[in-house]
């Protein structure tokens, strides 16, 4: 086993979950469930309209990449995350939580100045979560915050999708995946969201290259990439860019394929009331079982059920205890 289970890539984000309804939502013209990147004025602005809401809001940090790595960890796997942060507040407060989960990073070597990436998330009734992401200093994201040691020392490269966007970001995940294929380390990546899927394509196209070994998405990302309405076409298209995938499909439960088993494995039954971070943990679920040697319907079936109990209360994470719990529940140990 190497020293890492899994390194991770992608922006570094400062969460502010805030309780909406849907009228709200449509007031302020907001996208309800996707991920839309705004600059620091209009952040300000849906704060101003949600002045009222503050008093109920609550702070952690996030980042797609970030919250799979913490959760691999949490659970017992090492991870490595890469990301970029600012000598602020806010990159106080990621700095400080990767290290509590005992994830390694590339901040050691000094922060600049700037601002802290920040993501509202407006959480409705029906426990959707709809993202206003100002990517601040993790725009700038670059191969400077690469270590190519540690992706060596890697089992998987864990790549966020949501770095398309970024023209630097882009190239930081392509050159991770260029070393860790050279070091034959197992290539991963998110495609993270269905506007990345449709506006992105090319750039995604990019970050995969000729073949992953593992593709993370939800159904809807799924459909969006292979231009279909059908999810057997769309597993079918998942072949063709990587040797294995996972499907999550929410209440429906997610569909893996190992490489030549396709399984369909049951979701938990449980009350949502936050969708923030499912996916997130359920990747970092999935990889810290993989590093166990479990099978992938072993995996998912784990992921499945710490995904189902993050959603039932607020905030993209588990409470530092509830992770060796979880593990010992499914493992027995």
């Amino acid at each position: 086993m190497k020293k890492y289970w899994a390194y991770g890539i992608g922006a570094a984000l400062v969460d502010t979950e805030i309780q909406v309804d849907d009228a709200d939502l449509v007031n302020m013209g907001v996208e309800k469930a996707l991920m839309t990147l705004v600059d620091e004025a209009r952040q300000a602005e849906l704060l101003g309209h949600l002045n009222d809401h503050l008093v109920h809001a609550s702070h952690a940090s996030g980042g797609s990449a970030g919250n799979s790595m913490i959760a691999t960890a949490q659970f017992g796997g090492p991870t490595f995350m890469s990301c970029k942060v600012a000598n602020d507040a806010d990159g106080d407060i990621y700095v400080s939580d990767l290290e509590a989960a005992g994830v390694d990073h590339c901040l050691k070597n000094g922060r600049g100045p700037g601002t802290t990436g920040k993501c509202l998330v407006l959480i409705s009734p029906d426990a959707e979560r709809s993202m206003n992401t100002f990517l601040g200093i993790s725009e700038t994201l670059s191969t400077d915050q690469l270590d190519p040691e540690a992706i060596a020392n890697s089992e998987y490269l864990y790549i966020e999708g949501y770095l398309v966007t970024s023209a630097t970001g882009r190239a930081a995940a392509i050159r991770a995946r260029e070393l860790a294929e050279a070091a034959g380390v197992k290539t991963a990546l998110s495609f993270s969201d269905p506007g990345m899927v449709e506006f992105f394509r090319d750039g995604m196209q990019d970050m995969i290259g000729s073949r992953l070994d593992l593709v993370f998405c939800n159904e809807e990302e799924a459909k969006g990439w292979a231009r279909t309405d059908d999810l057997d076409a769309a597993i079918e298209a998942l072949k063709d860019v990587a040797n294995s995938f996972v499907i999550t499909r929410g209440a429906r439960g997610a569909v893996t394929f190992d490489g030549e088993t396709r399984s369909d494995v049951a979701s938990q039954q449980v009350q949502a009331v936050d969708t923030n971070g499912a996916g997130d943990m359920f990747a970092g679920a999935f990889l810290y079982a993989l590093g166990r040697g479990e099978s992938y319907t072993r995996a998912a079936e784990f992921a499945s059920l710490a995904a189902g109990k993050v959603v039932t209360h607020f905030g993209p994470r588990l409470k530092a205890a509830d992770y060796p719990a979880l593990r010992k529940d499914f493992f027995g140990e």
